[in-house]
């Protein structure tokens, strides 16, 4: 007999690999850190976020939710969501463009005090229409490199409506999410979309940021023969040292297997480029917006494709090869399967719940000289949760001396 499993049922299976985040919502519960407070969050709609959720509920938060990704939301984690007393979810897979802002835009009619944002839309849909709900909001956090790039040019051109914290830039998050959730989810998009073998296919990846270096890393673990494409001369000498071939994209495309995008950028993949294109090329992205591999434009040339699996269409382009698409260009990771383990989403969203405790009580303090701008999380926030994970897995690290300390500290000691 067939058991239905539930959107509650799957929360709890990723709570169990959350340990921070359920220990700082017993701690939320005797402090009510958030008491009276509304906080929006923008988050992709996934059985982790609901116990982000969950936590800051239990610090005395009412929380709105929608997603910051039109193919990433769980229906029924927004269900079981919505059957919270505190909390609202907004969102249904699949939703069209308008319908996607639309909820955006109802969960901020929820007047938050604290935003908690993916890919900075709901800075941008303050800006832009709500430019009145700016004052009534203390700060906000923004957790993906794209977002941080954004909030960076808008404080740059003062137009950044109230203090951002760039979480994503904080090493509990970057270094882990970043790296390892990227790396291994973006994998298991492409494998469940394809079911293809990766020993001995070359598989390029474009970017060689921290999700980068983890898509390249678990790529080449699986037997694939990786080329990344950068821009930057660091970061491509880096690859290069790291063991990977380096060469820019109109060349490797040629004998690519499998493209991923993860750059931050629009048109990394362009139609020229795939009119050179090995027969059969898979392309992923994941990257957070949909613009990295120039669908349109492909669609313009060879039609709206030929769904060939549940998550892959193939185009054919006039006088060229056969192009797979995967998850129409959106975030594979989310869009074919289901995101980042929740091991490491205890990482970043517990980096998120007490940078959203500082960011309340240190409201007064994040405007400098009465501007608006982006702050970065402070290093006690970053400790804490490091120190939490090892003790939640058991690990234990040497401790200094007095002794030592002064000798780190010091300069009288020099050289012995």
């Amino acid at each position: 007999m067939a058991h239905e499993i539930t959107g509650g049922k799957r929360i709890a299976w990723a709570g169990r690999e959350m340990p921070v985040v359920h220990k700082l919502a017993k701690r939320f519960s005797v402090a009510r850190p958030f008491e009276g407070k509304r906080i929006t969050c923008c988050l992709h709609l996934t059985t982790e976020t609901a116990n982000l959720a969950v936590a800051l509920q239990s610090g005395g938060a009412q929380v709105a939710l929608c997603a910051s990704n039109p193919l990433s939301t769980q229906d029924d984690v927004v269900a079981w969501l919505n059957t919270q007393e505190g909390i609202e979810a907004h969102g249904v897979r699949g939703d069209t463009r308008e319908d996607y802002y639309a909820r955006i835009d109802r969960a901020l009619s929820f007047r938050p005090h604290l935003v908690i944002d993916d890919g900075a839309d709901l800075v941008t849909r303050v800006h832009t229409l709500f430019p009145e709900m700016a004052d009534g909001i203390v700060a906000g956090l923004e957790e993906t490199t794209t977002g941080v790039i954004r909030l960076r040019a808008m404080a740059e051109d003062n137009e950044l409506p109230f203090p951002m914290i760039a979480v994503n830039d904080a090493d509990t998050k970057h270094l882990f999410d970043n790296r390892y959730g990227t790396g291994q989810s973006t994998l298991d998009g492409i494998l469940r979309a394809t079911n293809i073998l990766l020993s001995g296919k070359t598989f390029v990846v474009a970017g060689y940021g921290w999700c980068g270096r983890g898509i390249a890393m678990r790529a080449q673990g699986m037997g694939a023969k990786v080329v990344v494409t950068e821009i930057d001369a660091v970061k491509a000498l880096e690859a290069h040292a790291d063991g990977f071939q380096v060469a820019p994209m109109k060349e490797v495309i040629r004998q690519a297997d499998i493209v991923v995008t993860v750059t931050g950028c629009k048109d990394v993949v362009t139609v020229e480029m795939l009119q050179e294109a090995k027969e059969g090329v898979l392309l992923a992205n994941s990257g957070h917006f949909d613009c990295e591999i120039a669908v349109a434009h492909l669609q313009e040339v060879a039609g709206e494709g030929v769904p060939v699996r549940n998550e892959v269409k193939a185009y054919t382009l006039p006088n060229g090869p056969t192009i797979h698409l995967i998850s129409e260009g959106r975030l594979v990771n989310l869009a074919a399967a289901e995101g980042h383990p929740a091991s490491v989403m205890d990482l970043s969203f517990a980096t998120q719940a007490l940078t959203s405790v500082w960011a309340i009580q240190n409201a007064g303090s994040l405007r400098p000289n009465g501007k608006n701008s982006v702050v970065e999380v402070p290093d006690s926030v970053v400790d804490e949760v490091a120190t939490l994970k090892l003790e939640a897995s058991g690990i234990s690290i040497d401790t200094l001396t007095p002794e030592q300390v002064a000798y780190l500290t010091g300069w009288e000691e020099g050289t012995s």
